[in-house]
């Protein structure tokens, strides 16, 4: 049966866990082995870890740092950052990693997408479009580059793009949103959602359960990630790794449920 998912996404930089509010304004929050940890005794969804600093440094992929990563992980793990050849996604999958994020790789060369996906499966290969309001406007522009580089590209134009060279997955993250725990952009996601087959998860501006309610609510079969969320407990954001329960995760999927029946 297809459930929406709720996925936690933890952002690494120097190998340490961090935090991020409008991908600026970095905070440490810890080991990510510990992180994974305790995320598999909680038997979350699915995973996504992110190397905020290997494209905006020009670096590949951490092979070493997935590699432990990946044997650690007990739920599905999608890894990005650096990734811009076949052979680096190829070899980040053989680690026993179930989907590679791409996002200026993707934004330079759809046909990437295309290439992995023959190679690994369009299941494995994943979308990752940060985008951000464009100021006294309506319209969206897609960032990269760790949200220094505006690329001035419609999400919306370049969403179903990349899903006709292959791309399986596609996840909208908010610029805009990214840390505040203020709900999602669900403007950005209707849009997205409109124009798109492929499955879709979100990132960005979820503050409790009610907001991924919200979300799965209107979108039914989505997948909702959040950072702060499930790092974060409290006014004083103290680091505590946590997830929803069992019972506030089933209430949500019954809500699905009942949105598409």
């Amino acid at each position: 049966m297809l459930r929406p998912r709720i996925i936690p996404c933890l952002l690494v930089r120097d190998k340490g866990l961090v935090k991020t509010v409008k991908f600026s304004s970095d905070k440490y929050v810890g080991d990510p082995i510990n992180a994974v940890r305790i995320f598999n005794e909680k038997e979350v969804d699915e995973l996504i870890v992110v190397d905020i600093d290997a494209t905006t440094k020009g670096l590949g992929p951490d092979l070493k740092m997935i590699e432990r990563l990946a044997a650690e992980c007990r739920m599905p793990f999608c890894y990005g950052g650096g990734v811009k050849t076949v052979e680096q996604a190829q070899a980040i999958i053989s680690l026993g990693v179930e989907k590679v994020a791409l996002s200026s790789a993707l934004v330079e060369d759809p046909t990437l997408a295309s290439r992995i996906a023959e190679k690994l499966g369009r299941q494995s290969v994943v979308a990752v479009l940060d985008v951000k309001k464009k100021r006294f406007s309506s319209r969206y522009e897609v960032w990269t580059h760790n949200a220094t580089k505006n690329t001035h590209l419609n999400p919306v134009e370049l969403a179903p793009l990349l899903q006709q060279h292959g791309v399986g997955e596609i996840v909208i993250n908010s610029i805009d949103h990214d840390g505040v725990m203020k709900g999602y952009d669900l403007g950005i996601v209707e849009q997205i959602r409109n124009v798109t087959t492929v499955p879709m998860s979100v990132l960005g501006g979820a503050g409790s359960v009610a907001d991924i309610g919200e979300l799965i609510k209107q979108f039914g079969i989505i997948g909702a990630g959040a950072g702060s969320l499930f790092v974060f407990k409290g006014a004083y954001k103290a680091v505590l790794i946590n997830y929803p329960t069992l019972a506030d995760r089933e209430a949500l999927v019954r809500a699905a449920h009942l949105r598409s029946a």
